[in-house]
């Protein structure tokens, strides 16, 4: 088992998760994070795998205690994502050299571990975190480029896996392959969407509504998970032109119809509707999760929250979508539809008639 293997060599992945974090520039490391938080780090992701498929009580358990030791020790976030991508490569290292039987089973547990326990650290850590520090821009920016760093990881041990021919591409390991690079161009959308966000470098213009459309039923296309989830897309008239910034506007629509896909269900549909009246562009996204649990709406726009049951990314998405619509004059809000959905609507500026 995979977690026996970290069990017997917890003290090299140790040793070389420590020279991994001594030898990094940014973070700076702290005497505390390679003393007492490798272990730590290491303890929750053990015991991710052994209780993968018990209580899920016990997990959560386990997270909050770790979450909460991190943050008493005074981690910032990006300590403890890089703290978990460091273990991680140290765990894959040493399984490389010394050829241990990990089965691509125990390969994507390791993987949905690996995120459950980030996301799950850094969900727990945010409740003591001092909120001037949560919100630091490089912060947030150095948390993106590492979780781009872990999926690239997944995805080359992904491939690596699929080199040798005893796996084919359409099964799980092909779909861990897929779901990292999906998940790899959301957080590079995102990435650049606040980049120009901080920079202030948002460039409002006169955006074709009907290229945008296009563009962006593309990119969702390829985002349907199965043979029962659906796409529909309205028409738009060719004429109409929304003010907008193109960029920060697809990445939005595309992180919107990325949640109606994730959360909908293997069967549902996802509905991009766009509404055009004389001087407004309202696009809204539905689908069909069932709807929300009371108290939710209020949340899904915090950073760092993780609303799915697998905890991946780092739950900005949301957060960085609501700031790029208010920065081009707009608006992004949820309605939820009890037992059926949500949807959520982007309300933008119409260019005026040229």
């Amino acid at each position: 088992m995979l977690h026996e293997f970290l069990t017997a060599n917890t003290a090299e992945i140790i040793a070389r998760t420590r020279f991994k974090i001594a030898a990094r520039t940014s973070p700076v490391p702290t005497e505390a994070e390679l003393k007492n938080g490798v272990p730590l780090f290491l303890t929750q992701l053990i015991d991710r795998l052994r209780l993968a498929t018990t209580n899920s009580d016990a997990i959560e358990q386990s997270a909050g205690h770790h979450g909460g030791e991190l943050a008493a020790m005074g981690f910032s976030v990006s300590q403890v994502v890089h703290g978990y991508g460091d273990i991680c490569q140290a765990i894959t290292q040493l399984a490389e050299e010394t050829n241990a039987p990990i089965t691509v089973e125990e390969f994507n547990t390791f993987n949905r571990c690996q995120d459950d326990a980030t996301a799950e650290a850094v969900s727990e850590y945010e409740r003591y975190r001092d909120r001037s520090a949560a919100y630091n821009g490089m912060e947030r920016q150095g948390a993106l480029a590492h979780e781009m760093g872990n999926r690239v990881a997944a995805a080359l041990i992904a491939f690596k896996i699929l080199k040798t021919g005893a796996v084919g591409i359409g099964g799980s390991t092909g779909a861990v392959l897929g779901r990292s690079l999906r998940a790899l161009r959301s957080l590079i959308n995102n990435s650049l969407a606040e980049v120009r966000l901080e920079s202030g470098h948002t460039v409002v213009t006169r955006v074709p509504l009907a290229d945008l459309m296009a563009e962006v039923e593309l990119e969702a296309s390829m985002r349907v998970g199965g043979p029962g989830q659906r796409l529909v897309v309205s028409e738009v008239d060719p004429g109409v032109e929304v003010q907008a910034d193109a960029q920060i506007l697809s990445a939005a629509l595309s992180n919107l119809l990325h949640n109606a896909f994730k959360f909908g269900g293997a069967d549902g549909q996802v509905s991009l509707i766009t509404k055009v009246t004389a001087d407004r562009v309202l696009f809204e996204v539905e689908d069909e999760c069932g709807g929300l649990p009371p108290g939710k709406i209020d949340q899904l726009f915090k950073p760092f929250r993780q609303q799915d049951a697998d905890r991946s990314g780092l739950g900005l998405g949301l957060t960085i979508s609501r700031r790029g619509v208010e920065a081009m004059g707009g608006r992004l809000s949820v309605r939820d539809m009890p037992g059926h959905g949500c949807v959520f609507s982007i309300d933008l500026p119409r260019a005026p008639v040229a």
